[in-house]
């Protein structure tokens, strides 16, 4: 079933302020959390649907690149756009949301609902990393294997930071909970307010000994070979984002995202515009007048396109199909051929009579006007 459209999602439209789809969100957030609606499945999907899509439009890059390509853009090639989201994910934002440790009904139910009680999952960082691809290598798709320095996992302790296992214990603050709770006397009766556990942090444990390799962090430095999988079509500036393949988390939390930034590789004789490639073709006034057939460089390698009698400089020739295709659909451009009349700047004696010759010749004297178009004409009639 087709993804629907995560403005509508919210109720929010495209000009609306990143207050607004947050205060959107909040209002959703409530309304379907699963405290909230026990049991209630259909609920649990409209909670993570409004969570998917406050994840993509309140990240100013996430939103730039859902409003220029829809849900292509948003997940191209199956990275982010918020499809990986899990519960933990989702409930890592309500720091953001609503300004405390986790959920909103924490105080109202005192933890005890079905995601009451959950301990914060620490989250890495994004990545970002440049990728250079040749126009053959936008026009088909590319796969890149690419060595990446960053934080990984610590092997020796498998991420925990802990010496061995017998070194985490739960924490004896939270009772492994992660956030603390505390009851308050007000005129309205008795109010229960959470916090972050600040033995824990929030992690529901404690290391009584560390890992000697990462030193308690779970992390160290490493190199880690990624494969990305590039879609057709992508553009310079255009970035793309793999869910869960940046910097490891501390104590075996949520990797953070790569972000993956395209570079495109000048061509030596094509030159992109859009989707539609163009190309300078440069024929003698000798082919231009009494045609030829001649080869032209495409994407897809050498094609041969006619020249008719009487070609006039300045004219548009077109490949059908021979462009580079739209991210995620079959729809490709064309390749556009500029024609242009050279003209030799040194001639033999023997050329220059012959060329006299038919200077008087009417045929060889200019007749502007005479069934021909100007060069603006003719892009306006190609382009509509």
């Amino acid at each position: 079933m087709a993804k629907r459209d995560f403005y509508d999602i919210l109720g929010v439209s495209k000009g609306s302020s990143a207050d607004e789809i947050k205060k959107a969100y909040r209002k959703l957030a409530i309304k379907y959390h699963p405290d909230k609606n026990p049991g209630d499945k259909e609920a649990e999907d409209k909670f993570k649907e409004a969570a998917e899509a406050y994840e993509v439009l309140s990240n100013p890059e996430k939103k730039q690149r859902y409003d220029q390509f829809g849900h292509a853009g948003a997940s191209q090639g199956g990275y982010g756009g918020g499809g990986h989201m899990n519960m933990d994910d989702i409930f890592s934002q309500f720091g953001d949301i609503f300004g405390g440790g986790g959920s909103p009904f924490d105080s109202f139910f005192g933890g005890g609902g079905q995601q009451g009680g959950r301990s914060r999952v620490s989250r890495g960082s994004n990545l970002r990393i440049k990728v250079k691809l040749n126009l053959e290598e936008i026009a088909k798709g590319a796969e890149k294997k690419i060595k990446v320095n960053k934080l990984v996992a610590c092997r020796t302790c498998d991420g925990t930071g802990a010496k061995d296992r017998s070194s985490v214990q739960t924490c004896r603050t939270c009772g492994g909970a992660g956030s603390v709770r505390r009851v308050t006397n007000t005129i309205l009766g008795q109010m229960q307010t959470s916090s972050t556990c600040p033995t824990c942090n929030g992690s529901g444990s404690q290391i009584t000994a560390k890992c000697d390799s990462c030193h308690g962090e779970g992390v160290v430095r490493g190199e880690e070979t990624i494969t990305i999988n590039i879609p057709a079509g992508v553009s310079e500036g255009m970035q793309l984002s793999m869910s869960g393949k940046g910097n490891a988390a501390p104590n075996g939390g949520i990797a953070g995202d790569l972000i993956i930034l395209i570079e495109e590789i000048p061509h030596e004789t094509l030159q992109r515009e859009g989707n539609n490639v163009v190309y300078d073709l440069h024929i003698s006034f000798i082919d231009a007048a009494l045609g030829a057939s001649v080869e032209v460089p495409t994407i897809d390698g050498k094609a041969k396109i006619k020249i008719e009698p009487g070609t006039q400089g300045g004219k548009i020739l077109r490949l059908k199909g021979k462009g580079v295709p739209e991210v995620n659909s079959y729809h490709r451009g064309d390749q556009l051929v500029y024609v242009n009349i050279w003209t030799p700047k040194a001639i033999s004696k023997d050329e220059r009579e012959m060329l006299e010759k038919l200077q008087g010749s009417p045929n060889f004297k200019p007749q502007p006007g005479r069934n021909e178009k100007s060069f603006f004409e003719r892009m306006k009639e190609y382009f509509e």
